[in-house]
């Protein structure tokens, strides 16, 4: 079992301020979270920072992502080394996902900058049911729209400051701890989304 928190952002991320070092530290030194997606709005360099940081660790799992600023809201893409090309529609962006063989996750849907209903739109692998920054409500309706569409629930953090890293997680069920078997099992749901620390509302 591989304890993921599938969304990270760093300070290439304009909105956060956490250092690539850091967050690989700090899974070094946790007792069993020892992976993350980095999903850095519409970059990926905190992840290739991350995962150089990562290679002085053996236990540590760095996983490639991008949270894609699309029209309609923004989308989590796990999986991808690049970033597509912006401007560019919900609809795009699951395309763009598809084309690369990457994991769609539907990020914090009912709060700001979420996709909401429009995740009924699209296909995708995943919804985000668990958020450290949303409310207990926008998890909720979150959780609730999983189980409508069918899909697993996975969790993250989605951290901005370093006092934000792990407040959710997702337990996997791969069969190793290759990135491709960890990013096939989430599409298979093999997963769970873990609260760990909650907002209140």
């Amino acid at each position: 079992m591989i304890c993921a928190d599938l969304h990270v952002h760093t300070f290439y991320s304009g909105d956060a301020h956490i250092p690539p070092r850091l967050i690989v530290e700090e899974l070094h030194a946790h007792p069993f979270l020892k992976a993350a997606a980095i999903t850095d709005h519409d970059a990926i360099n905190g992840y290739f920072e991350a995962k150089r940081w990562a290679s002085d660790y053996a236990d540590v799992i760095i996983i490639p992502g991008v949270e894609v600023s699309t029209f309609e809201g923004h989308l989590t893409i796990l999986g991808i080394t690049e970033t597509p090309n912006r401007p560019l529609s919900l609809l795009e962006a699951v395309d763009f996902a598809r084309e690369n063989d990457a994991v769609i996750i539907v990020a914090h849907p009912y709060r700001v900058m979420g996709i909401g209903d429009l995740a009924r739109n699209i296909k995708a692998d995943a919804i985000e049911t668990c958020n450290g920054r949303s409310s207990k409500k926008e998890n909720k309706l979150a959780e609730e729209l999983a189980k409508s569409l069918n899909l697993p629930g996975v969790g993250g953090s989605d951290a901005h400051r370093r006092e934000q890293l792990w407040t959710a997680y997702t337990e996997i069920d791969a069969s190793s701890t290759d990135i491709n078997d960890i990013l096939a099992a989430i599409k298979h749901g093999k997963v769970k989304a873990v609260m760990h620390r909650q907002n209140n509302g």
